[in-house]
């Protein structure tokens, strides 16, 4: 059983801590970006060493108080916030925010969890390298959150996701103990990869603190371009055309659809659209090429032979820095624009690159069975992750479709695992998604996962609610 963060326990542990590391819960750490759910927490925990993070779980054991570790708040599944149950400690790693060590000859920085991510980048950069995970959240995600779920973002068609970029981890177990695992190693095959446990688990397994992360040589050049494309069949011979021409050298290869463009125009007018009709479909491509190679000539020269071939219907390249921001300032304010308009339910999805168009093609007819909608389908199609949002048509809003939400996602949901794709593809499961866990995961992995769960955190008080359903000795 679980005991609440109550004034008795914070009187206890703030005489083991320095005066400032307990603090009220300001209403940041309880709001969660899409307004789902209003978090709960007896106060928030702002450490400042691995040793201050050790010492609040050996206290939050021991009392059996519930523990919800907090990055940057940018989870879109509800993973940082705790709307219910026992009234848990915020951990917040905010404040280890230094980049203890970087090493540009091995191309490796050590970050601690704190650090925000496009500080990451910025540090890497004036290095002379580059870190590669890059997402539209990225001046406010913090390194620990991104890794406790594997976020992905735009470069994983090259660059993989967030645990293809970690070295190395320090962490803390829900018992207090410590695992020293910055190593910058490449090759270490010395059994269980606790790394890659740890990533991805949400906190429900313990604290990541630090991490050791992959650089890359940064691109001598760099090329984008938007193209359109008939229809995403079309955008899919047009990846295997890229890669064939560029192999590694795309980085990113994004579907952007018609009607995400629509949203755009109406309610963030001063995002410059390259085209001066939406056209249904296009593609923004990303090049990052050695030295000795023209990433505009790449471009042209890709082109040319998708449109011979009848993929690609007109297109435009930038002819300069502020030209290619302009064109993933597209790509990037989408997102935006679908928070104004309001979805009546979102999917993050992940198809095997050669069920996407049959997916796209079939969901739209099926959901109709439901009602009218408007579809906002875009994403990591060099990946295969899709986000298909649907909304409601003009003149309605998403709380007339309130009642067919459930109905929607579990069509949606459905059709993507008999495709033998994922219905969590980057954001993670929180608490969102158990549910759907529960319904489309293997119940081999499931039960291999609760047996983890009960190893590492057998009182269950990392984070309840997330990820794994509680049991019911721990809602009691």
């Amino acid at each position: 059983m679980l005991n609440p963060c109550d004034a008795a326990f914070l009187e206890t542990l703030a005489g083991q801590l320095p005066p400032d590391t307990l603090r009220e819960a300001a209403p940041r750490y309880l709001d969660e970006p899409r307004g789902r759910w209003q978090g709960q927490a007896g106060a928030v925990a702002l450490p400042r060493t691995v040793e201050e993070v050790a010492l609040i779980l050996r206290a939050c054991t021991a009392a059996r108080v519930p523990v919800v570790p907090y990055g940057g708040g940018t989870g879109l599944v509800g993973g940082q916030v705790a709307p219910d149950g026992v009234c848990p400690l915020i951990l917040s790693l905010e404040r280890m925010a230094a980049i203890r060590a970087l090493y540009p000859s091995e191309n490796v920085l050590i970050a601690e969890a704190g650090v925000i991510l496009a500080d990451v980048q910025r540090a890497a950069d004036d290095a002379g390298r580059l870190f590669a995970l890059s997402l539209a959240s990225e001046g406010s995600a913090r390194i620990g959150g991104l890794l406790a779920c594997n976020a992905g973002g735009v470069n994983v068609l090259r660059y993989g996701n967030a645990r293809d970029q970690v070295l190395g981890l320090e962490a803390v177990l829900p018992d207090g103990r410590i695992w020293h695992g910055l190593k910058r190693l490449r090759k270490d095959n010395t059994g269980y990869d606790l790394r890659h446990l740890l990533i991805g688990s949400e906190g429900t397994l313990g604290v990541i603190t630090a991490a050791s992360l992959r650089l890359s040589p940064r691109p001598a050049e760099q090329g984008t371009a938007l193209m359109v494309v008939p229809d995403p069949a079309a955008a899919l011979r047009l990846l295997a055309l890229a890669q064939a021409q560029l192999a590694d050298g795309i980085s990113a290869f994004e579907l952007i659809s018609g009607i995400g463009l629509d949203f755009l125009t109406q309610t963030m007018p001063q995002v410059r659209q390259p085209f001066a009709a939406a056209p249904e479909w296009m593609v923004l491509i990303d090049l990052g090429l050695p030295a000795g190679l023209k990433a505009e000539a790449a471009l042209e020269a890709l082109f040319i032979e998708a449109f011979a071939r009848d993929l690609a219907l007109d297109g435009v390249i930038a002819a300069s820095l502020s030209q290619r921001a302009e064109f993933w300032a597209v790509r990037e304010s989408i997102p935006e624009a679908n928070r104004h308009i309001g979805a009546i339910s979102s999917h993050d999805i992940s198809l095997p690159l050669s069920e996407i168009s049959g997916f796209i093609a079939k969901a739209g007819p099926e959901l109709a069975r439901i009602n009218s909608y408007r579809i906002n389908c875009f994403g990591h199609l060099g990946d295969g992750n899709l986000h298909y949002n649907v909304f409601p048509m003009p003149g309605r809003s998403r709380a007339d479709h309130a009642a067919e939400r459930d109905a929607i996602k579990t069509c949606v949901h459905d059709m993507v695992h008999a495709l033998g794709g994922s219905v969590s593809a980057e954001h993670g499961i929180g608490r969102l998604k158990i549910r759907d866990l529960s319904t489309y995961g293997d119940p081999t992995k499931l039960a291999a996962m609760r047996a983890i769960k009960d190893a590492l955190d057998p009182l269950g008080i990392m984070n309840p609610g997330a990820v794994l359903a509680e049991t019911e000795m721990q809602r009691k």
